[in-house]
């Protein structure tokens, strides 16, 4: 699948930056201890590979899901080998004390943390909203932590597009994490990203096409949301340049130019389908979408729901920064960097942690309540809540 010509591309981005200096990242990456949380997600495995390739001294990867390090390890198997250097993949969780033992007897570098809870409809209810929060925040927080008090060179924590302004209760905690970054790195060097969708990447609408395609079932997807897309090659670039060449505070970001433009999710629906061989065939709703599969598929069609949007948290377009921040549109060919040099109000933060605190020992908590300490933390914060979520749609 070519995926640039799916997302309505010719080039990549980010070549140029990263040739220009491949020889600083390769010594860097060669001479390091590299330890990659979340490594196993769609993101993690791409700058696993990025690193891989590039033979770090050692390269842990540490993730929740056993199967997708599975996969990684057959995948690097498969098509890059081995190094001289020492690769692991452990299953465990960052916010265990089995992590916390294990990090304390390894000594590293850089660490890199891709956990996160990334879907908008994971704020649905109280308690995957309080999940999202622990991932999120609260293990960021402890994993600085303990890089802090391991000694470690750098940590890089991915954020997210919709950490610019947010709508939705994922994007401010990313906005949320992003203070406690801030707050941290008078500490540790750190550095991170915002980017936009990565395409095809797990749990994805573009990654539900191949599941809808393999199931021989409709695909849904909203004609009227345009969103950024990178390719999984890219997001580990981009990560990879923002943990090696990011100064502290800074926040990497892709270019707006004519190399990435925005594009619907129907539009890329119709193109999927259409490398496939199949003609898309619009269907008027679900219902009918899910009963013509097979009638449709003898005719080398395929059926589609495509529906406007109202679902809770939906953001009308994608920045990747505010008026209020500055940038350094120079440096890079493709890159954009935020200079953080904001102050955080450590009052704030210090409430937040007690109030989540206090949340979690009693033992019940609302959405209400979530959505007024982000409210508290987040002044600006335009939270859309249409009472319908992405759950009952197809």
């Amino acid at each position: 699948m070519d995926i640039l010509k799916l997302i309505g591309r010719t080039e990549e981005l980010f070549a140029e930056d990263v040739m220009q200096y491949e020889s600083f990242i390769s010594d860097v990456i060669h001479k390091s201890r590299f330890l990659i949380i979340g490594g196993a997600g769609s993101i993690g495995q791409a700058v696993v590979k990025e690193l891989f390739k590039r033979n770090p001294k050692i390269m842990h990867v540490v993730d929740i899901s056993e199967n997708n390090l599975v996969e990684l390890v057959r995948d690097i198997r498969s098509s890059l080998g081995y190094i001289s250097g020492d690769f692991q993949t452990l299953p465990l969780d960052c916010g265990s004390i089995i992590f916390d033992a294990f990090m304390n007897n390894n000594k590293y570098d850089y660490v890199l943390n891709f956990s996160a809870l990334k879907h908008v409809r994971s704020e649905k209810d109280p308690y995957t909203l309080m999940r999202m929060i622990e991932v999120n925040i609260l293990n960021t927080d402890k994993t600085i932590q303990l890089s802090i008090s391991k000694d470690v060179k750098k940590y890089f924590c991915v954020s997210t597009d919709k950490a610019t302004n947010p709508v939705n209760m994922m994007g401010a905690s990313k906005k949320i994490m992003e203070k406690f970054l801030i707050k941290n790195s008078v500490k540790i060097s750190i550095s991170t990203a915002r980017f936009a969708n990565v395409a095809f990447s797990d749990g994805s609408l573009l990654h539900g096409f191949n599941m809808r395609i393999q199931k021989r079932q409709p695909l849904s997807a909203p004609r009227d949301v345009k969103r950024y897309f990178v390719t999984p090659k890219e997001s580990g670039e981009l990560c990879l340049l923002s943990c090696l060449l990011g100064e502290n505070g800074d926040i990497f970001f892709p270019k707006l130019n004519e190399k990435l433009h925005l594009i619907t999710f129907s539009d890329i629906a119709i193109r999927y389908l259409d490398m496939l061989g199949y003609q898309p065939y619009v269907c008027a709703s679900e219902d009918e979408a899910r009963k013509s599969v097979e009638a449709l598929v003898k005719e080398n069609k395929w059926p589609c729901y495509f529906f406007d949007s109202d679902t809770t948290g939906e953001k009308d377009f994608e920045e990747f920064y505010t008026k209020d921040e500055i940038l350094d549109m120079s440096r890079f060919q493709d890159i954009g960097i935020i200079k953080n040099n904001q102050e955080v109000d450590l009052e704030r933060l210090k409430k937040f942690q007690e109030t989540i605190t206090t949340l979690r020992k009693r033992g019940q908590w609302t959405k209400d309540e979530l959505v007024d300490l982000f409210n508290y933390m987040l002044p600006d914060f335009a939270h859309k809540e249409t009472g319908k979520y992405l759950d009952s749609r197809m």
